[in-house]
């Protein structure tokens, strides 16, 4: 009997103890959806972040293309938040899509802008093609992009060591199939870098990306006159494979047309 007092009085204290080891536990170990759901609304999380709002992103251009920025910002610290993943979301853009962003990129595994601008699901609309070469089909998905859905900034987007821009540059005799297509649109950039200074691939991959951009600035009827009136903002990107950098070309964002844009717009400061 004396054992079996000692054992429920040791069963007794340890359970005391569970109690108040309970009780003791910090607040910031026992945060509430709520209190969860507050810290990461918060101006300093969303700073930290490099958070912009949605909704002026799909208003304003120079909005989306920060927006843009601090995705792969947050992709390139390994911080990425995989926004607009949820089922309830998903659900309702089965009723229509408003993407702030249209990107034309290369069909390179490697290269899904969803993931590398840290957007998610109803934000962008993508056309892809080897080397993000384009004709009438890619031109129309554009076209549709800014007409119906109401995006107004397109990206053009390449990337290092592109395999098409690369047989551009070696001009193989008698390529295979269609690839000669691809091979003949991206020659220009190819002829335009063969004496320039640096590496020959790289130096075509950038140009390319110019010469698509000024390609789609000057493309009757539609984005011609929407970029020349300021609706539309059609600038270029390159996309390192080795270090998850997107840098947008600076030789794309000067001299852009007159806008009700402020330079705070376009710069953040």
């Amino acid at each position: 009997m004396r054992y079996l007092f000692r054992l429920i009085f040791i069963l007794f204290f340890i359970y005391t103890q569970s109690v108040f080891a309970q009780k003791k536990v910090p607040a910031k170990q026992k945060q509430t959806p709520a209190t969860v759901s507050l810290t990461i609304d918060s101006a300093k999380w969303r700073s930290d972040n490099y958070i912009v709002n949605r909704d002026s992103a799909f208003i304003n251009p120079y909005y989306a293309l920060q927006k843009l920025t601090g995705g792969n910002k947050r992709f390139q610290q390994a911080r990425s938040i995989h926004p607009r993943q949820d089922p309830a979301l998903i659900k309702r853009l089965s009723d229509g899509q408003s993407p702030f962003a249209t990107i034309v990129g290369c069909s390179d595994s490697r290269v899904s802008g969803e993931i590398l601008f840290d957007q998610g699901f109803g934000d962008l609309f993508v056309a892809r093609t080897a080397g993000q070469v384009m004709a009438e089909a890619t031109y129309a998905t554009i076209e549709y992009a800014y007409l119906m859905l109401g995006t107004k900034l397109v990206v053009v987007l390449g990337h290092s060591t592109c395999g098409a821009v690369n047989a551009a540059v070696k001009a193989p005799e008698n390529p295979p199939g269609h690839i000669v297509a691809l091979i003949n649109a991206i020659k220009p950039a190819a002829t335009t870098v063969k004496n320039m200074k640096g590496d020959k691939l790289e130096n075509a991959v950038r140009q390319n990306v110019i010469n698509q951009v000024y390609e789609l600035r000057q493309l009757e009827s539609v984005l011609s006159r929407a970029y020349e009136k300021g609706d539309l903002l059609i600038v270029g990107a390159v996309y390192n494979l080795a270090s998850g950098k997107v840098e947008f070309l600076k030789e794309t964002l000067e001299n852009l047309p007159h806008t009700n844009y402020t330079k705070k717009d376009i710069t953040g400061k």
